[in-house]
């Protein structure tokens, strides 16, 4: 049996300038962290001449070309194989559509699985460069490419999405002390509201492939508070960053219409005035998962009961998607 996890991630300014309709016109920068919530995946041999796929639904087929499950089957099929005598499983730690980029993990996660199987060395940049074949143009997902780079790559990483399609990496230069500081007051709560970050980030995508001069200049803002964010996160002024993502949010605001609603702007600001110097919906908006910078930690926490929200702790994962277990 092969286990692999692939951490999910925050990110922490710059996001959507991730998207080609964008950077291949413009350059695009973002900051995002790993975190220790993962997607797994499990790869059993069986004795069986069939296939057999257990993800939200069960699929029992006799080669790669009959699953339904677009990721999988674009996967198996990217590295030529039929998956006879296969069982492919995945679990998660947190459900898909909350924003925290579960499909990139997702499919991270598969391919590396699947070259563990097949005995392949594979590096995190050629893992994530196969994920976003499949998710951006096999797929044709409207979506970035910061799910797939931060997934396979982990930590707390900066990427730059240069116009001929290449990706730099490199990690976020803190000291181990400022890392550990910004870890314990990032405080991360469910709103309670799932979405397909597709949708919303079609419309974006949209007007960027149409030269949208508002969305254009919406865009460039967002990737100068990305520079922003980065500077003063590696200047360990920790207060500075938490008040950039808030201005990052109301920013990001006027991307789209679905991007909040009153119950959550409720929430965000009630944690402004009890604690939080700065906040966001992280991912592409609409529900998903509130994540602040708390200045005072204890009474952000108390606030946000009051609401009815209850955090989820976590952690930098600085692995990205590895082997758990390989017998």
């Amino acid at each position: 049996m092969l286990i692999v996890r692939s951490p999910l991630r925050i990110s922490l300014g710059g996001g959507g300038t991730d998207l080609p309709s964008y950077y291949r016109r413009h350059g695009g920068f973002l900051i995002a962290g790993a975190i220790n919530k993962y997607v797994y995946i499990t790869l059993h041999r069986t004795f069986n001449d069939e296939l057999i796929v257990k993800t939200s639904k069960l699929e029992r087929v006799a080669h790669a070309g009959q699953v339904e499950h677009p990721i999988v089957r674009e996967a198996l099929n990217l590295l030529g194989m039929e998956g006879r005598y296969l069982e492919i499983t995945s679990l998660a730690d947190i459900p898909a559509g909350t924003g925290l980029g579960s499909s990139g993990s997702f499919t991270t996660a598969l391919l590396k699985a699947l070259h563990v199987w097949r005995h392949d060395l594979v590096h995190p940049e050629q893992l994530a460069a196969q994920a976003c074949e499949i998710e951006l143009q096999r797929l044709k997902e409207p979506i970035g490419k910061q799910d797939q780079y931060i997934a396979a790559f982990g930590g707390l990483t900066c990427f730059e999405f240069l116009p001929d399609d290449t990706v730099k990496a490199w990690p976020l230069a803190m000291s181990a002390e400022r890392r550990e500081e910004l870890e314990d007051n990032l405080v991360l709560f469910f709103t309670g509201y799932s979405r397909a970050a597709s949708s919303i980030l079609a419309e974006q995508d949209d007007r960027s492939r149409d030269g949208d001069v508002a969305m254009t200049h919406h865009l460039d803002y967002i990737k100068e508070l990305g520079q922003r964010s980065r500077r003063a996160l590696e200047d360990g002024d920790l207060a500075d960053f938490g008040r950039l993502m808030d201005e990052h949010w109301r920013h990001k605001k006027q991307r789209s219409a679905r991007m909040t609603n009153s119950a959550i702007d409720d929430c965000y600001d009630h944690a402004l005035a009890n604690g939080a110097l700065g906040g966001k919906l992280v991912g592409a908006g609409g529900g998903g998962f509130l994540l602040f910078y708390a200045s005072d930690r204890p009474r952000l926490l108390r606030a946000m009961r009051d609401k009815g929200l209850n955090e989820v702790r976590f952690q930098f994962d600085f692995q990205g998607t590895t082997v758990v277990t390989n017998q």
